[in-house]
């Protein structure tokens, strides 16, 4: 099996996910997972067995790096 876009995320077995320590108790919050290729899974933890969409390493650092930087500051309610 190949990961895609998409890809249920009870299809990804053997993976970790992991939840940021800002999440709250009523599931808002965003879970990933790294995969055997080396690329990243994140799913909605809401919807633990909804799609999931996969990300290379380069595309999750710029997201990350990203938000450290500021870059989506206007997108906080």
């Amino acid at each position: 099996m190949t990961p895609h876009n998409g890809i249920r995320a009870t299809e990804l077995t053997e993976v970790s996910w992991q939840k940021a320590k800002r999440s709250n108790s009523q599931g808002a919050c965003v879970e990933m997972a790294r995969l055997t290729d080396g690329s990243i899974a994140v799913r909605n933890s809401r919807f633990p067995t909804g799609p999931a969409l996969v990300y290379t390493q380069e595309e999750i650092d710029c997201l990350i790096l990203g938000a450290k930087d500021g870059d989506f500051d206007n997108l906080l309610g």
